[in-house]
């Protein structure tokens, strides 16, 4: 159990790697390959296309702290070799290139030295490989090695000539680090983290779009202009938006179900708005949380805007008020509340930056200002806040 618990652990985190130096690559591509785009688990582990054409199909191995180094008779060599045949003509030469990218290192000596990147020296390689093939006794790469053995000895040569190696790849550890030397010029100053986040959950949702096939590739233009949209978001008058609709945890609502905020919509008739209102609460108030915890906002400028929020609200509070009769009934008052209500989330004339106008928000402070007993809706909710309170005391 013990040993399939860690072939597990293994392959998840090769999968991981994957994903995650299919984006590294990417960005080692944006000078060289402009016009190119990467695909995912379509022609290979992750493949190169021009045109929507492979270009240059990547095998990705990764090893977790590995101190062997990659030789000739291994496993990953003829199961890399092994899937080239399956899955493209080997003595096509006008095929793809074939590279093989290992974090581990190429042993000096062998085939897998000499196609390394970027001086390959295909003779030599087909020589050691070939030789390799005949020699090597393992199970595993048998039928791998007498396929290779068996095409005619052209098209080995071509099919090698084909061949790359990439050795020593940082792991899962150190791909990020990688990135964020490929970024340097455009990362935030101060605010790596928050950018490498958002850029790391675009990124994963692309990952799940190419494996999903709903689209089959990602190219290096979109991927720049993501950069430059995210990047957008730490200028002066902007925010980047760091939490999602789809985050709000299933729990949270049965959490929420008592706060005062949602009584407070209850006392006015709001039912139907109940689910969106703890949605905007919750993504409000966590992403009030990351904005602080990465310097993003000042408690300052925080307690500025809700200051605004709540002056706007007191003057159409006011107006609600003067305009219900002295003998208004409940039914009365639960209208203008709720008409207070939808105008107040409606309102986006304050906003915390200029350019930020995330509408969930605004609404979610509005919430969160309600939940203190700050603001309301009902004509007689501070009343009614204050039993809540004394109710929760007792």
């Amino acid at each position: 159990m013990a040993s399939s618990a860690h072939e597990a652990s293994a392959s998840a985190l090769g999968y991981l790697f994957q994903a995650q130096f299919a984006l590294l690559e990417l960005l080692r591509g944006q000078e060289e390959r402009p016009d190119g785009a990467i695909s995912l688990e379509l022609h290979d582990d992750v493949a190169w296309e021009q045109d929507g054409r492979p270009i240059d199909l990547l095998q990705v191995k990764h090893h977790i702290r590995s101190v062997r180094t990659l030789g000739d008779k291994d496993d990953d060599v003829w199961r890399t070799i092994q899937s080239w045949m399956d899955t493209h003509t080997p003595g096509d030469e006008n095929g793809p290139s074939l590279t093989l990218v290992t974090t581990q290192r190429a042993r000096p000596g062998t085939a897998m030295a000499a196609l390394k990147v970027p001086a390959p020296a295909p003779a030599e390689a087909l020589k050691l490989l070939t030789t390799a093939a005949k020699e090597s006794t393992a199970k595993e790469t048998k039928d791998a090695r007498a396929s290779f053995l068996n095409l005619p000895p052209a098209q080995r040569a071509v099919f090698v000539r084909r061949m790359r190696v990439i050795d020593s790849t940082p792991s899962v550890d150190d791909v990020d680090a990688q990135v964020r030397v490929k970024l340097r010029a455009a990362l935030p100053d101060g605010h790596a983290d928050s950018f490498m986040k958002q850029l790391w959950a675009w990124w994963y949702e692309q990952t799940v779009e190419m494996l999903q096939k709903r689209h089959t590739s990602v190219s290096v233009n979109r991927l720049m202009q993501r950069i430059s949209r995210i990047r957008d978001d730490y200028t002066s008058d902007r925010l980047p938006t760091l939490v999602e609709r789809e985050d709000f945890p299933a729990e949270a609502e049965a959490e929420l179900f008592d706060a005062r905020f949602v009584h407070q919509l209850r006392w006015v008739g709001a039912g139907r708005q109940l689910n969106k209102a703890m949605v905007d609460y919750y993504r409000a108030y966590t992403q009030t949380v990351a904005w602080l915890e990465d310097d993003l906002v000042g408690l300052d400028e925080l307690a500025r805007f809700e200051g605004n929020l709540s002056d706007e609200w007191r003057r159409e509070f006011d107006w609600m008020l003067d305009d219900l009769p002295d003998d208004a009934s409940d039914r009365e008052q639960e209208q203008a509340g709720k008409a207070l209500l939808r105008k107040t989330l409606d309102q986006t004339r304050y906003r915390i930056r200029e350019a930020y106008d995330e509408a969930f928000f605004a609404r979610g402070k509005h919430h969160e200002l309600a939940d203190r007993g700050h603001i309301g809706w009902h004509p007689d909710f501070e009343a009614r806040v204050k039993e809540l309170i004394k109710a929760a005391r007792a």
